[in-house]
């Protein structure tokens, strides 16, 4: 936490400094005199300019029909769109360039990379019809603490992060007149990883619980077969999976001194994989030749990290990719740029960088029979047989899909990765992907507490989840499609646990809404 501080903090002074700077007075007037604006420069969309205006602060104004005077004043004609990226390194490596090329080849764009200098990506988006740049996407290639300080630096618009953003640093933000930084609605997924214990392949280890690698890595130890104590490997402060592994798993206990720190992710795998006596905290999407371990719960149910469990988000260790969107408007080929990032037409790129995809995948009821046994082995005395029984008939003959949608804790809001899921289902509700076909919204609960309350409280998640499906939906339906949707619900309570109750992350994990396509 301090190194995120002191980051935004160092932010903070920079903006201050180089807004007097960088600053320059403009006049927006239109053509009879009767508007005239007088203020700071602060961006042009391509439409719309912003000011800080005294007295008044910042306003947006629409370019259209309004002559702009001033030094600042940019040329409408040649307009460039510049957006700047910052943060984690990882997805602006390889994810976000790739999303940028063929980004560019659907809208018939060429994409050029620049040389732009250590820790630095650019691309040029040229439309041959225009015959010039018509945009410049840049990518500040750090982490995800130093993209949030570049932001507030206005050094960059968009914050690619491997976390959500910390309440400190939307209060740095509004400290520094930001308001709305972090905002759900501002913020984007465009893929999936996970966090992953790691080992050697030689490791006896196979399994761990959530509360070892809590003591391993709060300075509490552990030895292997030999008795020899394991070595512990982890990335750098500031990588934004690691600090999500720090709040998620060790419940942001203090690391141990022993603990070796390495300077990237794939150096923890690297490291791991050549010693048998490491444990190592890396990423699902870079695991090199180590080996991950599966996560137990005290009931001995392991969630194990593969592309479904993370599309589903039944590895409770799935950690979102992130883009976090400025709380004003960014040019337009910069939104539509945004939109195909999110779109199942990105979902392939997503895949070929080695990160999983969203898009929606029907799991077939035959191939859950280890999800079956255990409800059946671990089902509660207040659930019977009668309620099995009654599950297994409305599930068959349909399809769990991998969109799964959970809380956030102590909420009834969606969580980040829910919040994503509700628009790509309702994009392929929109596109006709189930027409004439029927989806079933299933809620499901954790043990604790009456079988009948947990009941009444999955159904109404499960209402809860369909009503915001169906109004992600219902605007931009055409041709009556909205009559042709079947959306309906059930709840089978804690009748299909998928961890441990137990513990608070396998609670969380069974508190869910499933979807059946039939």
């Amino acid at each position: 936490m301090y190194h995120v501080r002191a980051a935004v903090a160092a932010a903070l002074f920079l903006v201050s400094g180089a807004m007097s700077l960088a600053a320059a007075p403009v006049t927006l007037a239109s053509p009879d005199g009767g508007i005239s604006v007088t203020g700071e420069f602060l961006s042009f969309d391509g439409e719309f300019f912003r000011l800080d205006v005294p007295e008044v602060g910042v306003v947006t104004l629409d370019g259209g029909p309004l002559a702009c005077t001033g030094e600042a004043c940019p040329a409408r004609d040649a307009f460039v769109a510049q957006v700047g990226f910052s943060g984690a390194r990882r997805m602006g490596e390889v994810l976000m360039p790739a999303l940028v090329e063929s980004f560019a080849l659907r809208r018939g764009y060429t994409a050029e990379r620049v040389e732009a200098g250590a820790d630095r990506l650019q691309l040029d988006l040229t439309d041959p019809a225009a015959g010039r740049v018509i945009a410049r996407f840049t990518f500040h290639l750090v982490d995800t603490d130093e993209g949030v300080a570049d932001f507030l630096a206005g050094e960059a618009e968009i914050v690619m992060a491997l976390r959500e953003v910390l309440p400190a640093e939307v209060e740095f933000a509004r400290s520094a007149g930001v308001e709305g930084f972090g905002a759900p609605r501002l913020a984007r997924i465009v893929g999936l990883d996970a966090i992953v214990p790691l080992v050697s392949a030689a490791s006896p280890l196979r399994d761990i619980s959530m509360t070892d690698l809590a003591r391993l890595y709060g300075g509490r130890g552990m030895a292997g077969a030999s008795g020899d104590p394991v070595t512990l490997h982890l990335g750098p402060a500031s990588d934004g999976l690691t600090q999500a592994f720090a709040r998620r798993a060790a419940q942001s206990r203090p690391v141990g001194d022993a603990v070796v720190r390495h300077p990237d992710l794939a150096a923890v795998a690297d490291a791991v994989a050549r010693d048998p006596m490491a444990v190592g905290i890396g990423s699902f999407a870079n695991q090199g030749n180590a080996v991950p371990l599966r996560l137990i719960g005290p009931c001995g149910y392991p969630a194990e990290a593969t592309d479904r469990s993370l599309k589903t988000e039944d590895y409770p260790l799935t950690t979102p990719l992130f883009l976090y969107l400025p709380p004003w408007r960014l040019p337009e080929v910069a939104r539509d740029f945004v939109d195909f990032a999110v779109s199942p037409g990105a979902q392939p790129v997503v895949r070929r960088t080695g990160f999983v995809d969203q898009f929606p995948q029907a799991i077939p009821l035959d191939s859950q029979g280890a999800r079956f046994a255990n409800a059946i082995a671990r089902a509660g005395g207040d659930t019977g047989l009668d309620e099995l029984q009654g599950m297994v008939a409305a599930l068959d003959d349909r399809a769990r899909l991998s969109v799964t949608f959970r809380f956030e804790d102590g909420s009834s809001r969606l969580d980040a990765q829910s919040r994503s899921n509700v628009a790509l289902l309702a994009q392929a509700l929109n596109r006709g992907v189930f027409a004439d076909r029927s989806l079933l919204f299933v809620g499901f609960s954790d043990g604790v507490g009456p079988a009948a309350t947990n009941r009444r409280l999955a159904r109404a998640r499960a209402e809860t989840v369909r009503a915001a499906v169906s109004k992600a939906a219902a605007e931009p339906l055409d041709d009556g499609a909205q009559n042709r949707l079947d959306l309906r619900i059930a709840s089978f309570g804690e009748a299909m646990p998928m961890a441990c109750d137990e513990v608070e992350w396998g609670r969380r994990i069974n508190r869910r809404v499933e979807v059946w396509l039939d």
